[in-house]
């Protein structure tokens, strides 16, 4: 089986799986998203051994934040919200990913993450644009999310970065192997916590 299918098939039983704990809410997301935000943090955990205390209490927040954020956008913003704030996302991920392997040339970060292109940040972008923006105006969201969507795309690919940096620096290609073709739970969803986190955040301060 190739990696490609692999990737594709794991993905789509994770969105399968995510879309199914949103849709129920209630204290079933509050389980899911928490046994995901512990797998984060003990993730984070190995990767930084040995790095100092300051990384390790930094990991607790940076698994801890999205997982508010995804709570209260659930259960306070509605679960329209949150299904765009996966859409942004995984559109980010997924269009990246297809850019840069047919178009890439242009190295966006060579010392940090090899295979990423500013091809592939493009693509990325715009799939979040799209497919964010449909959302907005199929379920008549708030219109300043259409200009979120991209800026978020961009939080996304670098919240992705941030995460290759530290793998580098560890000395692995992936954070763990729990999921076939994506690595583990910070290699899957390091696009997401900055996504969760900002889009609480604009919520938060009535910019939608």
């Amino acid at each position: 089986m190739s990696e490609l299918l692999v990737r594709t098939l794991t993905g789509v039983l994770l969105i399968a799986a995510a879309l199914l704990a949103a849709v129920q809410g209630g204290n079933i997301f509050a389980l899911v998203v928490a046994a995901i935000a512990t797998l984060m943090f003990y993730e984070w955990t190995r990767l930084v051994r040995g790095w100092g205390a300051a990384w390790y209490i930094s990991g607790f927040f940076y698994a801890l934040l999205p997982a508010l954020a995804l709570l209260w956008i659930r259960e306070r913003a509605g679960l329209n919200l949150l299904i765009w704030v996966f859409i942004v996302t995984w559109s980010t991920d997924i269009g990246a990913y297809f850019a840069g392997r047919s178009f890439g040339k242009r190295k966006l970060a060579p010392k940090i993450s090899p295979n990423k292109t500013v091809e592939g940040l493009v693509g990325g972008i715009a799939a979040a644009t799209l497919l964010g923006g449909a959302w907005v105006f199929a379920l008549e969201l708030g219109k300043a999310l259409l200009i979120c969507a991209p800026l978020f795309a961009v939080a996304a690919q670098a919240g992705d970065l941030f995460e290759s940096g530290m793998k580098r620096r560890a000395g692995v290609k992936d954070s763990a192997n729990w999921l076939p073709g994506h690595g583990g739970a910070l290699d899957r969803l390091d696009g997401l916590v900055p996504v969760a986190v900002l889009t609480a955040a604009v919520q938060l301060l009535g910019l939608t």
